[in-house]
């Protein structure tokens, strides 16, 4: 098998070359966390991998890779079927991993070359793969972060969006979190990705920015919903500029409810994260919030979120060493982020 295993990071600069990876564990860990663009062609499923482990450890490793070749040698055409079914002409050969580089890899990369498949099996697996995702992430070698912060509903989010279609380089870590984080921030959204596929997506996101170059984020605390940021991407948030953004309430206003779009349909759950403000601003103000959702007043509930309990905070969170970027509309705002990035990049290079 030497002449069919390929070492990690030539297996990655393959991948980034368009190389097919094909992550043969079960549909289960696959599910949790994978490389990312990898496709799932299990050798086994998740109850048989649960019974050959049962099996090896009661009765040895023979036994349970007996067991094995019964389960898998039924499926072996149809397995090369899919792998073959996802390649495309003059692709490299096809990279293969489980969870260590062992036997269901091995196995896989046997059958495919036997059918005239070029496969190489990654040395170490996705376990290998993992630790060179969290040795990245703890050295932080990456580029500058040009952090957006300012009041809740100034439309960060949004802006960075606009800027990103312009062709600036953007980490989106609320979009790569699924999560707008604030108390309302999973509202209408599906679940949030597991911490281990978090971690994999902002590695993806993040070697995108190698060092000497630079891109616009939204500033974040160090959980984003249930997600928590590594040390050292939460480091890097604070480190440079802040670029305030400042606009009127009405503007805000606004720009919150056109986030929630349809917020009739999921009123009862904005009932929990308001009456989890009660510790913060007592029960009859909680009380009153409760009465205008209930009531259907968005636009009064929004207005009064922001007044009694979202600006003190983050007034209370500004940053001492800033620049604010003030704007009556989301037009005048892409405009002079613009202008303040540009100032920025001149000063870098002065």
């Amino acid at each position: 098998m030497l002449n069919h295993q390929i070492d990690l990071p030539t297996a990655l600069q393959w991948r980034d070359e368009g190389a097919l990876c094909i992550d043969v564990r079960t549909p289960a860990e696959f599910a949790e966390v994978t490389v990312p663009g990898a496709i799932n062609v299990p050798i086994l499923d998740n109850q048989e991998r649960a019974e050959i482990g049962t099996l090896y450890k009661q009765s040895g490793p023979s036994l349970a890779r007996q067991r094995g070749v019964e389960l898998v040698s039924p499926r072996i055409p149809s397995l090369i079927q899919a792998v073959n079914s996802q390649r495309r002409d003059g692709d490299r050969p096809v990279l293969v991993f489980c969870w260590r580089g062992g036997l269901r890899s091995g196995s896989m990369v046997q059958f495919l070359n036997l059918a005239g498949i070029p496969a190489m099996q990654v040395v170490g697996g996705f376990k290998a793969f993992r630790t060179h995702v969290m040795e990245f992430l703890e050295r932080g070698e990456w580029g500058r972060l040009f952090v957006l912060r300012g009041l809740t509903g100034v439309g960060k989010t949004r802006l960075l969006k606009r800027l990103e279609a312009d062709g600036y380089p953007v980490l989106d870590l609320e979009g790569i979190a699924n999560h707008r984080g604030s108390a309302f921030g999973a509202l209408g959204l599906t679940e949030q990705p597991g911490q281990k596929a978090f971690e994999t997506s902002l590695w993806e996101a993040l070697r995108r920015i190698p060092p000497g170059s630079w891109a616009l984020s939204e500033g974040e605390s160090r959980n984003i919903g249930k997600l928590q940021l590594p040390e050292q991407v939460y480091r890097s948030l604070q480190l440079e500029t802040t670029l305030w953004l400042e606009a009127p309430l009405e503007l805000r206003v606004r720009m919150i409810l056109e986030d929630y779009p349809a917020r009739d349909d999921f009123k009862a759950a904005f009932v929990k994260p308001i009456e989890a403000l009660k510790r913060r601003l007592g029960k009859e103000r909680v009380a009153g919030f409760l009465r205008l959702l209930d009531d259907g007043q968005w636009e009064e509930l929004v207005r009064q979120l922001m007044v009694d309990y979202y600006d003190p905070m983050y007034n209370f969170r500004k940053p001492e060493h800033c620049r604010d970027v003030e704007f009556c509309s989301e037009d005048q705002g892409v405009a002079r982020l613009k202008a303040a990035v540009f100032e920025l990049l001149a000063e870098a290079v002065a």
